[in-house]
C-alpha cells in the first residue's frame, strides 16, 4: 500500500486532495461503523471542481431580528484563529434569512492559510470567491448581509453541520459528491482503508476495461 505522510499533515491533506474522493472515504467510514458522516446533499461546492480537506475550525451562528453592537465579534475571532490546513465549518441552524459567508471572509481565510469553508447556510460574492478558487461549500446563495439577521455566538465548539456532529479538529473532506466528516480519532484507519480501496478500484477498473465481467471482477477483488 502507498506510504502515507501521517507525520506531515499538510502533505497528507495535499495527497488526499489529489488521490481520494468523498465516496471512497464514506465507504471506509462505513466499514468502521461510522455510517452517518456525510453532510446533507444540499451542501454543495460553489464551483464544480472545488475540493477541500483539512481540520475543522467550527463556528455557530443564530438568527437575530435587529442590529446590535459588536455583531461580528465572534465571527472575526473565529476567522482570525484559522491556521494553515484548517477548514472553517459553520452552522446557521439552517437559517434561510441570513448570509453568513462572503468574499472578504474568504480573503481573510486564505491569508491565514485555511483550505476552505463549509457553510450550512448561505454564501454571497460567489463570482469573486470563484475567481479566488477558494473552496467554499454552502446550502445556497443569497445577497443579504448577516448584520441584523444573524450573529456568531461561539466557535471552536461541537456543532451540527449538515446533519453531522462536527468536533474541532475532525478532518473535513468535500468534493463534487458532497462533504464527509472524519472523526479525528479514527482518521488514520479511515484514510488507510480509503487508499487501499482506491488501489483496489484501479485494478478492478483495468480488468473491466480489458473485458472481464463485473461478476468476475467482484469475485476476484471484492471491490464495487
Amino acid at each position: 500500500m502507498t506510504t502515507l505522510p501521517f507525520d506531515d499533515e499538510l502533505k497528507l491533506f495535499a495527497m488526499m486532495r489529489t488521490e481520494l474522493y468523498s465516496a471512497v472515504l464514506c465507504d471506509a467510514l462505513d466499514q468502521l461503523g461510522f455510517r452517518e458522516q456525510a453532510m446533507r446533499a444540499d451542501i454543495r461546492p460553489i464551483y464544480p471542481d472545488a475540493v477541500v480537506v483539512g481540520h475543522a475550525l467550527t463556528m455557530q451562528s443564530v438568527d437575530v431580528y435587529k442590529p446590535g453592537e459588536n455583531v461580528y465579534e465572534h465571527e472575526i475571532a473565529a476567522v482570525d484563529s484559522l491556521k494553515p490546513g484548517d477548514v472553517l465549518v459553520a452552522s446557521t441552524q439552517r437559517s434561510t434569512r441570513t448570509c453568513l459567508w462572503g468574499e472578504l471572509l474568504s480573503t481573510a481565510s486564505v491569508a491565514r492559510g485555511a483550505n476552505g469553508a463549509i457553510i450550512d447556510g448561505y454564501t454571497r460574492d460567489v463570482r469573486l470567491i470563484q475567481r479566488m478558487q477558494f473552496p467554499v461549500f454552502s446550502s445556497g446563495m443569497y445577497p443579504v448581509d448577516s448584520a441584523g439577521r444573524s450573529m456568531v455566538i461561539d466557535y471552536d465548539i461541537t456543532i451540527n453541520c449538515g446533519g453531522v456532529l462536527v468536533h474541532p479538529g475532525d478532518i473535513i473532506f468535500g468534493d463534487i459528491d458532497g462533504v464527509v466528516v472524519i472523526p479525528q480519532n479514527a482518521a488514520r484507519e479511515v484514510i488507510e482503508r480509503a487508499v487501499e480501496k482506491v488501489e483496489g478500484e484501479n485494478i478492478t477498473r483495468e480488468a473491466l476495461k480489458n473485458g472481464a465481467t463485473l461478476r468476475e471482477v467482484y469475485d476476484t477483488y471484492g471491490v464495487l
